[in-house]
């Protein structure tokens, strides 16, 4: 399908698939692999032989053609990817998509966004988190760190169709000591569910919407629970400047100073982030981590974007992400991919990062480390789960493929995933979701659309003021 590359590593050593069916063997594909200095290659003519959910073997085509299996795929043409994962999302939020637009930050959340919020029951969480789920697979996105209200019905329908989650009840601290229990409360009730796909955090909302004191007797929780933390910080430059100005520390000095870093913790957008916070995020004593959504920062106008270089310097993962639909309007991580790339050569000034194969690593072992999954998914290797996509590269705007990694970022887009699996179960093959039913959640959110949407009653969920 491509030219060898100079940069290919070595085959990595394979492993002879045994004599007993396989549950799943997808053969005849390009497997993307990663050596053991991380580097990003490609594996042609290859198989991938799936056992009890997990990757039993990455070999050739030939070697497995007289082995049997519960079910064969077969993948000619198609390039088999570790799963996307959105690394920070509120899938929800599907609901709202398109009701606020070209607005500044402070208006889409005063004026639209948290009086709309503070309507919402649990079964529109649901229907939203279906449709969510539904756009995720069929964008080849294989897990999702969500941060929302509600989130038994979330998790209920994680479990139902099938994806993988790390999931967080938020809170604000004009809920008082409750809104931190109940954040506690669910981590601990869904923790290891629906067969061990769902994780779970604390999520406090941010620092300028939760206290000092709060964010301590979260971290205190954390440490005590063995849980990680996901909350925004540093969103936007504005708000480093308030905080400055209001607490004399940056967002980042805060999560410092009231013991978050000593958790682990994954940082939404960070764009705030200045060369002062590097060092603090450098020493934090736990896993630190940060998820890019570059789209929104756009469609804000945000002047800085996340420095994913330094960032990367100072040895700190980013992941990929979309934010929610509602500033986003897309949950295309796939879409995440390509604007960081591009995104990141333009802030830079240098036409060489990020590189394709940047931009792959970002989207495959970091975006598994930034969710806590760095030793579970994020590469397709013998012991790994089997959270895998196939995506066809057959289409006029793939072709001719002198790079893969480039036409994989640059010109494959989402509607090119054909199949998306998860923990070896199959949950689109051939762009037919088998696990949700779209247009029954259509009609009935179109149904409560009316009653969600309303804006007269004057209540918001929070104040947004930095």
């Amino acid at each position: 399908m491509t030219p060898p590359s100079p940069q290919k590593p070595a085959r990595p050593q394979e492993k002879r698939p045994r004599e007993t069916p396989a549950d799943l063997i997808v053969t005849g594909c390009t497997v993307l692999v990663h050596d053991d200095r991380e580097r990003i290659g490609f594996e042609e003519d290859a198989a991938v032989v799936v056992r009890n959910g997990a990757i039993d073997s990455v070999t050739t085509a030939a070697a497995v053609a007289g082995l049997p299996a519960a079910d064969r795929i077969d993948a000619r043409g198609q390039v088999a990817l570790p799963g996307l994962i959105n690394c920070h999302t509120h899938a929800p939020m599907v609901a709202l998509r398109g009701l606020a637009e070209d607005l500044p930050t402070e208006e889409w959340f005063n004026g639209v966004v948290w009086p709309v919020e503070s309507n919402l029951t649990e079964r529109d969480v649901e229907l939203g988190a279906r449709l969510a789920c539904a756009e995720m697979i069929r964008a080849g996105v294989t897990a999702f760190a969500d941060h929302y209200f509600a989130m038994d019905a979330v998790a209920a329908v994680v479990a139902e169709c099938g994806m993988r989650a790390l999931l967080g009840q938020a809170y604000f601290s004009t809920q008082g000591p409750e809104g931190r229990e109940r954040s506690l409360e669910f981590a601990l009730r869904h923790r290891g569910s629906a067969d061990g796909r769902i994780t779970t955090a604390l999520a406090p909302h941010a620092p300028y919407t939760v206290t000092d004191a709060d964010l301590a007797a979260t971290a205190d929780l954390a440490r005590a629970h063995g849980l990680p933390v996901h909350l925004h910080a540093a969103e936007n430059r504005d708000q480093t400047d308030t905080s400055l100005a209001r607490h004399g520390a940056t967002p980042i000095g805060v999560l410092e100073r009231t013991g978050i870093l000593d958790t682990d913790v994954l940082i939404a957008h960070g764009t705030g982030i200045t060369e002062d916070d590097l060092p603090l995020l450098a020493d934090a004593s736990g896993r630190t981590a940060v998820a890019t959504a570059p789209r929104g920062y756009l469609k804000f106008a945000w002047p800085t974007t996340t420095p994913v270089r330094a960032l990367r310097d100072i040895g700190v993962p980013v992941g990929l992400a979309t934010d929610g639909a509602a500033s986003n309007n897309s949950l295309d991580v796939w879409e995440a991919m390509a604007l960081t790339s591009l995104v990141q050569k333009a802030t830079e000034g240098d036409p060489r990062w990020l590189t394709s194969r940047q931009a792959l690593h970002h989207a495959s072992l970091q975006s598994a480390r930034a969710v806590g999954l760095g030793d579970t998914v994020g590469r397709i290797a013998p012991g790994r789960r089997a959270d895998l996509v196939l995506v066809d590269l057959t289409g006029p705007h793939t072709q001719p493929v002198h790079d893969l990694a480039a036409t994989l970022v640059h010109s494959a887009r989402s509607a090119d995933v054909r199949t998306t699996i998860v923990d070896g179960r199959v949950l689109m093959r051939d762009r037919e979701l088998l696990t949700l039913d779209v247009p029954a959640v259509v009609r009935e959110l179109a149904e409560r659309l009316p009653a969600l949407t309303e804006r007269g009653h004057g209540r918001r969920v929070q104040e947004y003021d930095t």
